[in-house]
């Protein structure tokens, strides 16, 4: 406590005397035993400059509690949010002020991809992911979920990943060799551009197909899940450095008697975590359904799933495209900020493809509610050497999510 208040005295030294508040103080409590580290935190930013008596153009910088800048974005409804670091029940302050902000890296960022069938990809330090759009739909390939990139690094891989995939000069050779009978040489230059190969720092090896892939959530009225296909609208709200946020608005959906659901979809993701906040709406449903999330079960690995309804989360370990290959284990999973009715492992009648069926946690949706959940991935190359590791992680993220960190603005 002491080293605390040393800090906080030696930052307020640094301020005028005036009538006018010079800073304002973020005070953050950690309630778990557990450190929190690099949590991003959420205040109103409205209240901010409000407290400070500035503009909403003014630049501000935000100090921890040792007096050293934190980096710090401003979202797209009114948040302010940077990380904080909280050692166990423990208690810190943050300062904000007016100044001049420091040059902050861009580690979380993602855009639509109409060159490759109106994808929408996001990434940030830890991982990336897909979500297919309408240039999909139209062609007729079925492809329900969110999809997986693995990635090694903290740099971001996305754009160059789909600049490569998609080089124009390479697939006029590779045709041209193609033509020319020399299937070997096209193959050869086919596996230097391709995103599917890993050029050093990950690779797509994460297979979706008619399923929910990687985390997607599905209504599910009388046991059967009414598979979302792709996204109809894409905006993306929120891009860096620090979050990104896209809205996603699908195609009306035939719902038992309703015939016009619509389901819109607002996912978020932080630097630093493994996991994307997603909050789902389905406008135009008037009775309540039950609502599954899943992810798709491989036939290479049918038992590899942990489902804990009571510690809120659902997990597996995914073989990749290629088992047998040098690509590692792509975990995948989900977590939940409230009790979930029954999480469990469900087999389709056949399989589709190597796909078996799902791990599903299962929960009741009312009308009109706002339907929140967490859900990503991790790779046995970048940080999850273990089941265990990836299933310790999302139990960990579990209990934060379920116990806040508790933050107030003097």
């Amino acid at each position: 406590m002491k080293k605390f208040l040393l800090a906080f005295a030696c930052v307020a030294a640094s301020y005028s005397c005036t009538d006018e508040q010079q800073a304002v103080t973020v005070t953050i409590t950690n309630p778990l035993n557990m450190e929190r580290s690099g949590e991003m935190v959420e205040v109103s930013a409205e209240e901010v400059f409000r407290k400070l008596n500035l503009p909403d153009t003014a630049q501000l910088v935000v100090y921890d509690d040792k007096a050293q800048e934190v980096p710090y974005q401003l979202t797209y409804d009114d948040k302010l949010i940077f990380p904080a670091s909280v050692a166990a029940q423990a208690t810190v302050g943050y300062t904000i002020q007016e100044g001049e902000p420091m040059l902050v890296n861009t580690v979380v960022y993602g855009r639509q991809y109409p060159e490759r069938a109106d994808d929408v990809a996001w990434e940030n330090d830890r991982a990336a992911y897909r979500a297919y759009g309408p240039a999909l739909q139209r062609s007729g390939e079925k492809a329900y979920g969110y999809d997986v990139f693995t990635k090694n690094t903290e740099e971001l891989v996305v754009e160059d990943r789909y600049r490569m995939e998609l080089d124009s000069a390479s697939w006029a050779a590779i045709h041209a060799l193609q033509q020319a009978g020399k299937k070997a040489e096209a193959d050869s230059l086919r596996q230097t551009i391709s995103y599917h190969v890993d050029h050093g720092n990950g690779m797509d090896c994460y297979a979706v197909g008619p399923t929910l892939g990687g985390g997607t959530s599905a209504l599910m009225p009388d046991g059967k899940l009414i598979y979302p296909y792709c996204y109809n609208e894409c905006e993306v709200l929120d891009n860096g450095p620090l979050r990104f946020t896209v809205k996603l608005v699908y195609n009306p959906l035939v719902v038992k008697n309703d015939s016009n659901v619509v389901e819109t979809r607002i996912i978020q993701l932080d630097k630093g975590s493994q996991l994307n906040k997603t909050t789902v709406n389905y406008a135009y449903l008037t009775a309540e359904t039950p609502l599954a999330t899943g992810l798709v079960i491989h036939a290479a690995h049918p038992k590899e799933y942990v489902c804990n309804a009571e510690k809120g989360y659902i997990a597996y370990a995914d073989p990749t495209t290629e088992p047998n290959a040098d690509n590692g284990t792509v975990y995948v999973g989900a977590v939940f900020p409230y009790p979930v009715t029954e999480a469990k492992a469900e087999l389709f009648d056949a399989p589709v493809g190597d796909a078996l069926g799902h791990v599903l946690a299962i929960s009741p949706y009312a009308p009109d509610d706002d339907y929140v959940y967490y859900w990503g991935s991790g790779w046995s190359k970048y940080g999850f050497a273990a089941p265990e590791d990836w299933t310790n992680y999302l139990e960990n993220f579990a209990a934060k999510v379920r116990n806040p960190l508790q933050v107030t603005i003097e």
